[in-house]
C-alpha cells in the first residue's frame, strides 16, 4: 500500500457511522493529532488564562475588605498592583492560548482541504457526473472551514470557558459551599436547555451547508454560461433562480441565528435567577457570619463572571454543531471509494495492440450503453468510431483510460487485461485531443509542458507547437510562449486552443490517441490546419477517432460503425460504402448525394 494510501487509511474510521458525533470528533481528532505539541501549549495557555480569570474575583475580596473596610496601607499598595498585573497577565495568556491554537486550526483546515482535493483527483469519473461542481467546491471551502470551527475557536471556548467556570465555582465553594449548591441548582435546567439546542443546530446546519452549495452551482453556471445567458435573454429567469436559492440560504441561517439567539438569554435568564436567589439570601444572618462584605461581594463577583463563560459554552456548540455537519460531508468524500488501482503490471511504453472482448457498459447497471462489443485494432492502426448521436461512440473511447469499468468483458491492451496495469501507467500511454477542450489559467508554455512527464526544453515546445501549426500565433501573441491565456483558454480562438491542445499531446508522445470530435466547429482555414497536424500526430500511434462528420476518416484503416450501442458495420471506407448499409446511408446524407438506383 502507499504511503498516501495508508495515511488515507489511517484517517478513516471503517465502519463508523457518519452521524455519531462522538465518531466525527474522534475522525477530526485525528488531524490534530500530529500537532500535539503545539495543542499542548495552547491549553496550557488556555488554563492559565481562565486561572486569571478566576483571580479577578479573588482580589475584590482584598480589594475591599482591606482597602475600603480595613484601610490597609499594604493593601491600598500591593491590590492596584495585583489588579494590573492580573489584567496583563490575562491579556498575554490570552492572545498566546487564541495564538496557538488559531494556529492548529489552520493548519487542520489546510490538510483536510488537502485531503479533500486529492481524493477529487482519485474519485472514479462517475462520481463527478452524479455531483455539481458548486457542491463539490463548497465542500472544499465552506464546510472545511466549518469543521475548523471545532479545531480552533470552539476548542479555546471549550477548554478556556470550561476551566474559567471550574475555577470560579472552586472559588465560590471555598468561600461559601451551600450558597453555591443553591446557585447549582438551576444546572440540570441548563444543560437541558443546552442538549435540545444541539439537535437543532446541528439539523439546521445540514441545511444551510446543502442551500450553499446550491447557490454556489448556480453561480457557477451563470458565470461559465455567461454568453449563452445573454443571447437567449435568459438573464432574469437565471437571476429569479438564484433569488429562490439566495432567499432559502437566508431562510435557513436565521433558523440557525434564531436557535443561537434564543438559546443565550435563556441560559442567562437561568443564571440571573440564581444569582437573584444568593442576593436575597445574602443578608440573612448565616451569610454575614459567613462572609466579610468583601468575600459577600467577591462571591457575586465570581457568579457574575460565570454569565459570559456560560454564554460562550452554548454559542460555541452551535459553531460545534455546523462544524459536525460540516464534517459529515467531507468525511463521505474522503470515506467515497477511489478508483480501483490494483494492478501491479508495469508498462514502460505500449506498443498499441488493443482488443475488446465481448464488453458491455452501462452508466446504470440496467441500462446497457454498450452491448457485447468486439473489436481488435492492431498496432499503429487508426480506428474511426462513427453513427448517430448516442451510438455509444465516446463511452466506448472512455473506457480504454478506464474512466469506466465494463460491466461485463475484457479489454486487453498488448495481450493483458488493461485492470492488471498500473492506472498512471495505463493512463500515461494515451493521449486525448477532443472538441471540448481543456486549457489551464496559465501561460502558453505550461499548458502545452502539461502533457510532458518532465518539464521539457524550450526547444522542445517549440517544435511541439511547431508540428502543431500553432508556432506562428504563438509568436504573435504579447508574451509569446509566456502569455497567459485566461480560464480555459478564453484568450485564444478555438482553432488557436485545439492547436495549443494536439501540441500537448505531441509532447506528451503517448503511443496511443484518442481524437473525439478534433475538428468540429471551426471554420474552414483553421480545420484544415488542425487536419495537418493532426496527422503528424498520428504518425506511428495507435488512433481512436471519435467522428461527426465521415469526411475527416475517410482514410482511416478500419471505420467501425455503432447504433444503439452495437457494432454493426466495420471495415474501409470504399468496403463500407459498397455495403449499402448504414455507413453508406450516414455518408449519403452528409454528403447530400442522391441514392444509387436499386438503393
Amino acid at each position: 500500500m502507499s504511503q498516501k494510501a495508508q495515511r488515507e487509511s489511517k484517517l478513516r474510521i471503517e465502519g463508523a457511522p457518519t452521524g455519531d458525533a462522538l465518531q466525527l470528533y474522534r475522525r477530526i481528532f485525528e488531524y490534530v493529532r500530529p500537532h500535539w505539541r503545539l495543542g499542548v501549549i495552547a491549553i496550557a495557555f488556555m488554563i492559565v488564562a481562565a486561572a486569571a480569570q478566576a483571580a479577578f474575583a479573588w482580589i475584590v475580596q482584598p480589594l475591599v475588605d482591606g482597602t475600603f473596610i480595613e484601610r490597609d496601607p499594604a493593601a491600598r499598595l500591593w491590590v492596584p498592583i495585583g489588579l494590573v498585573a492580573i489584567f496583563l497577565f490575562h491579556g498575554l495568556t490570552m492572545f498566546a492560548s487564541d495564538y496557538t491554537v488559531a494556529a492548529v486550526g489552520k493548519r487542520v483546515v489546510r490538510e483536510i482541504r488537502q485531503a479533500t482535493f486529492e481524493k477529487y483527483l482519485r474519485l472514479p469519473t462517475g462520481y463527478f457526473d452524479s455531483a455539481s461542481p458548486g457542491m463539490l467546491l463548497a465542500k472544499l471551502t465552506y464546510n472545511v472551514n466549518a469543521i475548523a470551527s471545532a479545531a480552533s475557536k470552539a476548542i479555546v471556548t471549550l477548554v478556556r470557558d470550561t476551566f474559567t467556570i471550574i475555577f470560579l465555582l472552586a472559588y465560590m465553594i471555598y468561600l461559601s459551599a451551600w450558597l453555591t449548591l443553591i446557585a447549582l441548582l438551576l444546572g440540570p435546567a441548563i444543560f437541558g436547555l443546552i442538549t435540545l439546542a444541539n439537535r437543532r443546530f446541528r439539523k439546521t446546519a445540514r441545511r444551510v451547508q446543502h442551500s450553499v452549495g446550491e447557490f454556489a452551482q448556480v453561480a457557477e453556471d451563470g458565470i461559465r454560461a455567461h454568453t449563452e445567458i445573454k443571447i437567449f435573454g435568459a438573464a432574469e429567469r437565471e437571476a429569479e433562480r438564484f433569488r429562490r436559492i439566495n432567499e432559502r440560504n437566508r431562510r435557513q441561517e436565521m433558523k440557525y441565528v434564531a436557535i443561537k439567539a434564543i438559546t443565550q438569554p435563556l441560559v442567562q435568564f437561568l443564571a440571573v435567577i440564581a444569582l437573584a436567589v444568593v442576593l436575597f439570601l445574602a443578608t440573612s444572618d448565616r451569610v454575614m457570619d459567613e462572609l466579610t462584605p468583601g468575600g459577600l461581594l467577591s462571591f457575586i463577583t465570581a457568579m457574575l463572571l460565570l454569565m459570559p463563560p456560560l454564554k460562550q459554552l452554548v454559542g460555541v456548540n452551535s459553531q460545534i454543531q455546523r462544524a459536525l455537519a460540516a464534517s459529515e460531508s467531507v468525511f463521505e468524500i474522503l470515506d467515497h471509494p477511489s478508483e480501483v488501482d490494483e494492478g501491479g503490471r508495469p508498462l514502460p511504453r505500449a506498443r498499441g495492440e488493443i482488443r475488446f472482448d465481448d464488453v458491455t457498459f452501462g452508466y446504470q447497471p440496467d441500462q446497457p450503453v454498450l452491448q457485447n462489443i468486439n473489436l481488435e485494432i492492431r498496432s499503429g492502426q487508426t480506428v474511426a468510431l462513427v453513427g448517430r448521436s448516442g451510438s455509444g461512440k465516446t463511452t466506448l473511447a472512455r473506457l480504454l483510460p478506464r474512466f469506466y469499468e465494463p460491466q461485463q468483458g475484457v479489454i486487453t491492451l498488448d495481450g493483458h487485461p488493461i485492470r492488471e496495469y498500473r492506472l498512471a501507467d495505463l493512463r500515461a500511454q494515451i493521449a486525448l485531443v477532443s472538441q471540448g477542450i481543456v486549457l489551464f489559467n496559465a501561460s502558453v508554455a505550461e499548458n502545452i509542458a502539461y502533457g510532458a512527464p518532465e518539464s521539457p526544453a524550450p526547444e522542445l515546445l517549440e517544435q511541439a507547437a511547431r508540428d502543431a501549426n500553432a508556432l506562428d500565433f504563438i509568436r504573435n501573441l504579447p508574451q509569446g510562449f509566456d502569455t497567459l491565456i485566461g480560464e480555459n483558454g478564453v484568450m485564444l480562438s478555438g482553432g488557436q486552443r485545439q492547436r495549443i491542445a494536439i501540441a500537448r499531446a505531441l509532447i506528451s508522445n503517448a503511443p496511443l490517441l484518442i481524437l473525439d470530435e478534433a475538428t468540429s466547429a471551426l471554420d474552414s482555414e483553421s480545420e484544415r490546419q488542425i487536419q495537418e497536424a493532426l496527422e503528424r500526430l498520428m504518425r506511428g500511434r495507435t488512433t481512436l477517432v471519435i467522428a461527426h462528420r465521415l469526411s475527416t476518416i475517410e482514410n482511416a484503416d478500419v471505420i467501425v460503425v455503432m447504433d444503439h450501442g452495437r457494432i454493426v458495420e466495420q471495415g474501409p471506407h470504399a468496403e463500407l460504402l459498397s455495403r449499402g448499409g448504414l455507413y453508406a446511408d450516414l455518408h449519403r446524407k452528409q454528403t447530400r448525394e442522391p441514392a444509387a438506383a436499386g438503393e
